[in-house]
């Protein structure tokens, strides 16, 4: 029989693992099945799949052009086993984005990452609130891209080939124990291909129960804000949100 835990009452407050109880030497049946249907759906969102016309067609209502372009990744084995590969275009979207837009635009990525079912879920949602806002502070906005079998690097190389003073990439992170659908945005200032991971900033956790949509959205507003004052993104930018926004909507 599995022995009683004093302090499973703990598990109210968390979705951690803690307070599961011991049958001998292992788990209890019941813990040791949550941990395994845990890590199968994580595998499953490791390996699902971007579904780009139907994102295309939920972001459509944001009224901004969308593009689609792809890694160089060959499919997901070469995704989890080179991941130099998700940090650069593959060559046709290299020719295709070599005439950019205006410069000094405000690039918004879209990037399958870790967990395509997390992007799919979650993307629409949270732009819904982050484009109003960023429009209302006046940033010129990109077309939008949706990148397959990206890294957060890819862009960097996206957005030096628009021409984009900032890149904002939403990516699904990678899935753990009690989430597989979270998001995080990674923002760039001044994107180009060398950039490392000390120059970005990154707003994570971004799900139903983490951090809510319309919160992210605000944080990456203030963010844009406080780089474009300072200069800079990376660990030289604090967030350091105040309750009003350097860029008011």
């Amino acid at each position: 029989m599995p022995e009683p835990v004093p302090w499973a009452a703990l598990r109210r407050f968390t979705a951690a693992r803690v307070g599961l109880g011991r049958a001998g030497h292992g788990l209890p049946t019941t813990a040791h099945l949550d941990f395994q249907e845990a890590h199968a759906l994580a595998r499953d969102a490791v390996h699902s799949a971007l579904d780009v016309p139907r994102l295309a067609a939920d972001l459509a209502p944001l009224g901004l052009p969308v593009l689609s372009v792809a890694s160089q990744v060959a499919d997901r084995r070469d995704y989890l086993l080179r991941p130099d590969l998700g940090r650069r275009l593959r060559p046709a979207d290299q020719a295709r984005l070599a005439a950019p837009p205006a410069p000094g635009t405000f690039l918004l990525v879209v990037a399958d990452g870790l967990s395509a079912s997390a992007v799919q879920a979650g993307a629409a949602a949270l732009l819904g609130h982050a484009v109003p806002l960023l429009r209302g502070a006046g940033l010129a906005l990109a077309p939008l891209v949706i990148a397959e079998q990206a890294r957060v690097a890819l862009g960097d190389e996206i957005g030096e080939a628009l021409g984009a003073a900032m890149v904002a990439v939403l990516i699904g992170e990678r899935p753990g124990l009690s989430a597989t659908d979270s998001l995080g945005i990674y923002l760039t200032l001044g994107p180009r291909r060398g950039r490392v991971d000390a120059e970005r900033n990154c707003i994570s956790n971004i799900r139903p129960g983490g951090l809510a949509p319309e919160a992210a959205a605000a944080k990456l507003l203030w963010l844009a804000g406080a780089a474009l004052r300072l200069g800079a993104t990376g660990v030289a930018l604090k967030d350091e949100q105040p309750a009003v926004p350097l860029l008011a909507p």
